[in-house]
């Protein structure tokens, strides 16, 4: 009878089969281990695809039933269908869920199968665009302030936009052009913006000293708000913090495709095109390596075509 008991007081609390938990518990618990909760854009983005792999898998079924057959139609069912940048991301995070289950918990836990390996990210150098084609977006009537504000601050800061958009406005220091920012793995370091973002800042927080920078169109609806994290919410407009997802959207709608990285990756090629070091240029976004800013620093077209008027006889250059 005590056995009994025990039991169900196992399957009440969530974990599924005794001696495993259910996948539902088990998101939870790797989602609140010290490396992934202190480090709220590495929260942010392992909860939204693990929460979607939960609900692909039952949430309520227990860890140690899930096959590794299974994990894989789950990645292909969600993710089959997208580029490769982000399928390797979003089966990262799986891998990194389900190998912390079976190697720190010891539970019983399928595994990301071989045939669902990462694919090849091909190179585009055409990932740049020109620093024109950036202040015509911005210089759009039909652009709203917020999403001006957004576009001009992730070009001039060259950081990234998860980080970005964590921004609360007490972490600006207004006045000398920068902000503190979590950056990937928990690190914080300063982002620097120039005059045009420092123009248009302003005007973006009016009448507000605390919460998400950058806020909802909307309050959000009964649900959103009692889901969302007291730490994303304007207690002053009712609002929520603009999410990744919306942000991406609305750049592609206005930007005729264009894509949120392509703001930090076209600031630190024109920055190389301008002869900043390296050094400046890996302080400025945060890379923690030479050779990791190396891959994104490339010579712009621009650079490319002055070089090659070098090789022209001296009469016929200009």
């Amino acid at each position: 009878m005590a056995a009994t008991v025990t039991q169900l007081d196992t399957q009440r609390a969530g974990t599924g089969k005794v001696g495993g938990p259910s996948v539902r518990a088990a998101v939870d618990a790797f989602l609140d281990t010290p490396n992934v909760k202190t480090a709220p854009n590495t929260l942010r983005a392992y909860t939204g695809v693990l929460d979607r792999a939960a609900e692909q898998l039952t949430p309520g079924r227990a860890l140690a039933d899930v096959t590794d057959t299974e994990i894989a139609a789950a990645l292909t069912t969600l993710w089959g269908t997208a580029k490769p940048a982000t399928w390797n991301r979003n089966r990262a995070a799986v891998t990194s869920w389900l190998t912390w289950c079976a190697d720190k918990q010891h539970w019983t836990a399928p595994a990301v199968p071989a045939a669902t390996r990462r694919r090849r990210e091909n190179n585009d150098d055409t990932k740049a665009v020109s620093r024109s084609r950036i202040d015509r977006l911005c210089r759009r009537r039909d652009v709203p302030l917020r999403e001006n504000t957004l576009w001009r601050m992730l070009y001039e800061s060259a950081s990234r936009a998860s980080a970005v958009l964590a921004l609360n406005i007490e972490d600006l220091d207004l006045p000398n052009k920068q902000a503190r920012v979590t950056v990937k793995g928990g690190d914080t370091m300063w982002i620097t913006w120039g005059t045009d973002t420092a123009h248009l800042l302003p005007r973006l927080i009016v009448g507000r000293e605390h919460g998400p920078l950058f806020l909802s169109e909307h309050r959000p609806g009964p649900h959103r708000r009692a889901t969302a994290d007291s730490k994303d919410v304007c207690l002053e407009t009712g609002r929520v913090r603009l999410g990744y997802d919306r942000a991406r959207i609305l750049l592609g709608h206005y930007g005729d495709g264009l894509r949120l990285h392509q703001l930090r990756h076209s600031a630190a090629t024109h920055l190389g095109d301008a002869n900043t070091s390296a050094n400046v240029i890996m302080a400025k976004t945060g890379h923690k390596s030479l050779r990791s800013v190396q891959r994104y620093v490339k010579p712009g077209l621009a650079a490319v075509h002055t070089a090659t008027e070098a090789l022209s006889s001296p009469r016929r250059r200009g």
